[in-house]
């Protein structure tokens, strides 16, 4: 029909319009030309991808007077360039739909009573636009619990780690730290990763779990070990760590490194980094380790 017409016009995927269409029908029975097409023309406008709009549809239901301009406007006002704002929204699409005077604004001043300068609170809503969603009352309690662990605004991890708060429930956080534990790490072990990688308690339990196993059980390292260092944890166990072990096995096995190597440090850093110094430099003498970069020769353990 004329709004699935209008759609593909604007880049819309096959896909984006069912999800599009799914998650806000009421956008079937609106005006094409006169309600829709202005809508996506400002969006269009901005350089939001509309694979990314799809993601949040109901925004082409909000008010382009209303809430979409004055929204816009307001956000410029604190981010910045267009490309931040761009950069915002393609991160986090929902934290556009929410309410600018109920929302926003509050939200904004409640990042200002807890000591955020207007240059933090731009980053912030660049890292993630998120922090619209939550309450003055959440926003508040956030900087508490950050203060709670001697972090202060000042710490350039603050912001990063505010960042991770506010994208976990308060039920939700206390439940990753009690499962972190059961591994036997003690909170300030804890508290100490988060600071360093805030992202640790954005992670599923499932994934922790099979990182976690497997390096301990495979690298034999203890679970101090791996909370010192706890980017690990933010490593793809499949596409990045078992491919990198693999290629150290197979320079093991032809002698070009010690067995008694420090494993860990060895599959931390880079992609670059490590082709450099395990893959490319030995790949004339060992063929093998490019097969086991690339997954064609499986980890199965060092023996």
């Amino acid at each position: 029909d004329a709004v699935r017409a209008l759609l593909k016009i604007y880049g819309f995927t096959d896909a984006d319009i069912v999800r599009t269409l799914r998650s806000a029908p009421v956008i079937l029975v609106a005006d094409p030309e006169r309600i829709l097409r202005p809508k996506l023309d400002f969006f269009a406008s901005l350089g939001f991808e509309t694979h990314k709009l799809a993601t949040e549809p109901l925004l082409l239901a909000r008010s382009l007077d209303k809430h979409l301009v004055p929204a816009i406007q307001f956000l410029r006002g604190i981010i910045g360039s267009d490309d931040d704002l761009r950069r915002a929204f393609h991160r986090v699409p929902r934290g556009l739909a929410v309410d600018l005077d109920n929302n926003m604004r509050p939200a904004v001043e409640a990042l200002r009573r807890g000591g955020l300068t207007e240059a933090d609170i731009s980053k912030l809503l660049v890292i993630r636009l998120g922090v619209l969603l939550s309450s003055p009352d959440r926003i508040s309690e956030i900087f508490e619990e950050l203060k709670a662990m001697g972090m202060s605004v000042l710490d350039p991890r603050f912001l990063y780690c505010f960042r991770a708060m506010s994208g976990v429930k308060r039920d939700s956080w206390l439940r990753k730290m009690a499962f972190y534990q059961s591994f036997g790490l003690s909170e300030g072990e804890l508290l100490q990763a988060f600071k360093t990688q805030p992202t640790i308690f954005l992670f599923t339990d499932e994934s922790i779990k099979k990182k976690v196993r497997f390096l301990l059980d495979e690298l034999k390292l203890g679970i101090s070990d791996v909370i010192a260092r706890p980017v690990v944890l933010g490593y793809s166990l499949e596409k990045c760590i078992l491919p990198r072990c693999a290629v150290l096995t197979v320079l093991m096995r032809e002698g070009r490194i010690r067995r008694d190597i420090k494993l860990l440090q060895a599959l931390l850093g880079s992609s670059r980094n490590f082709e450099t110094r395990y893959v490319l430099r030995h790949a004339d003498d060992v063929p093998d380790v490019v097969k086991a970069y690339q997954g064609k020769i499986k980890f199965e353990g060092f023996k």
